[in-house]
């Protein structure tokens, strides 16, 4: 392991949900939820005002608006997400050749690699002027971790949120990690963390003092060597520049073997949901749809079908998955299921998925309501047949009129519409029907443009007259902690 604290790992803070903050000038300081609005749908990111309610990634739709009726709930802007991550990345690699991405909004650097830090005050001023270039281009905030090893440098980014930077000095590492949780270490899960549990090891240090032999004893040897070399915050992992991701999964395994053929299918409709979320993530797609089954007997099957063409669709992924099953027996129980998509590309071809993505309209239901305001009780709106999918919540629209817009809600034949930009103050709402002619979607507006740049003042924000700015910082807390081996 290194000598100086130059691996670096960045975590945007809340990302979807702090772009989304970013673009509404109305959101700001309040609660938001993206993701899945159907019945099946699970939470991607929730801002640390909905976090205060209990709303946390990967959590069902449902249960996130019972803990937060009042939130603002969107459906992802992928296309947003994906160009703020491009400018991001940039900024990275402009520190060193080897960077790492692990999603759109996380990422390992090599700061040594690149000459941009060889000790601790070089990798703390390298992060500082990291954290404020990210805040220049985007507007959002990251958290920055500071290490001699990529484990250590993830788990200093995690104190360090939200909107903070922790250096952890060489040395300390041990002393750091002892109290915590055996599931802060990578690759200790639910399942794993349990039965550390039930073998009396809770903390890191009981991994380190239970030894390597009894960790083999419990985990397997692959598992029980690497966790045991974690314990001693030994991780030899460089960083590597462009990794190719071959697929995306997600498993997960049962402490009680599951019997009933309803439950296992609604697990897999779960983990194909999880399984395209971080798809999606990444900013890919995949033709390949894999599913895992480990039964009772420990035996593992693994089924897949191959699509004409790459999805990040989740209904293609789950009805895929759903077609997969019907050819499994999982009469004996079931311990484990996964759901994976290989054959990566960049792209999607929805041409191909049509049917698929009407069927998934059908059943999703339209979404917030919001009643029309005063200018408009007049405006001629009437129910009619549904057209709400053309307007997801949160995504962007046009009026002729009006300019720049997002849509706020939609449901009985109408369409309500916030118009306000990234550079506005708070904008007003209007309600129109769903086929109105001069209503039509828009792409994002960047989130920072500069203040003599005509596109910043193009459409200020009904009711506004000020002159477009770069946004604050939406994200609690943070400011830079000192050079620590403590949260």
């Amino acid at each position: 392991m290194r000598t100086a604290p130059t691996i670096l790992h960045l975590d945007m803070d809340a990302f979807f949900a702090s772009a989304e903050q970013a673009s509404k000038p109305s959101l700001r300081g309040k609660a938001v939820v993206v993701g899945g609005l159907g019945p099946r749908g699970v939470v991607a990111t929730a801002s640390y005002e909905a976090r205060v309610f209990g709303v946390h990634s990967a959590m069902p739709m449902a249960q996130a608006r019972r803990l937060a009726p009042n939130a603002a709930y969107l459906v992802p802007r992928f296309s947003l997400y994906k160009e703020v991550s491009e400018q991001v990345m940039a900024l990275l690699r402009a520190l060193s050749p080897l960077v790492e991405p692990l999603s759109l909004d996380e990422a390992f650097v090599d700061l040594e690699a690149g000459g941009a830090a060889w000790d601790e005050g070089s990798a703390r001023l390298a992060g500082v002027k990291l954290r404020a270039d990210i805040r220049a281009v985007t507007g959002l905030t990251g958290s920055v971790g500071l290490a001699a090893s990529k484990m250590l440098a993830k788990i200093a980014s995690e104190q360090a949120k939200p909107d903070g930077l922790v250096l952890i000095e060489p040395g300390t590492e041990r002393a750091l990690l002892g109290p915590m949780s055996v599931r802060t270490l990578p690759g200790v899960g639910p399942a794993t963390g349990d039965h550390l549990r039930r073998a009396g090891i809770t903390t890191v240090e009981e991994i380190a003092e239970a030894g390597e032999d009894e960790l083999v004893r419990l985990l397997g040897k692959a598992h029980g060597h690497a966790l045991h070399a974690m314990a001693l915050a030994h991780d030899e992992r460089p960083v590597v520049a462009e990794r190719e991701t071959k697929s995306v999964s997600v498993e997960d395994t049962y402490d009680v073997d599951i019997h009933d053929r309803m439950r296992v299918g609604l697990e897999v409709q779960r983990l194909a949901d999880r399984c395209v979320q971080r798809l999606r993530g990444a900013g890919l797609s995949g033709r390949t749809i894999v599913l895992k089954v480990r039964r009772y007997d420990f035996s593992t099957l693994t089924r897949s079908e191959t699509l004409r063409g790459p999805t990040d669709d989740p209904a293609v992924v789950r009805e895929a998955a759903a077609r997969l099953l019907e050819a499994v027996d999982t009469t004996g129980g079931v311990r484990l299921l996964g759901v994976g998509v290989s054959g990566l590309a960049d792209y999607t071809q929805e041409d191909l998925f049509a049917q698929a993505q009407a069927r998934a309209t059908a059943e999703e239901p339209p979404g917030q309501e919001h009643p029309a305001d005063e200018e408009s009780r007049d405006s001629g709106a009437s129910p009619e047949a549904p057209a709400e999918r053309r307007w997801p919540a949160g995504h962007d629209v046009r009026h002729a009129e009006h300019g720049h817009g997002w849509v706020q809600g939609s449901g009985l034949g109408r369409v309500t519409v916030r118009f306000e930009t990234p550079y506005s103050v708070p904008g007003r709402v209007k309600t129109f029907r769903t086929d109105d002619p001069e209503l039509e979607p828009a792409d994002p507006l960047p989130l920072v443009v500069a203040v003599d740049s005509p596109d910043a003042l193009e459409h200020p924000g009904q009711g506004s007259s000020e002159p477009a700015t770069l946004p604050k910082s939406r994200s609690g807390g943070g400011g830079e902690g000192a050079a620590t081996s403590s949260p």
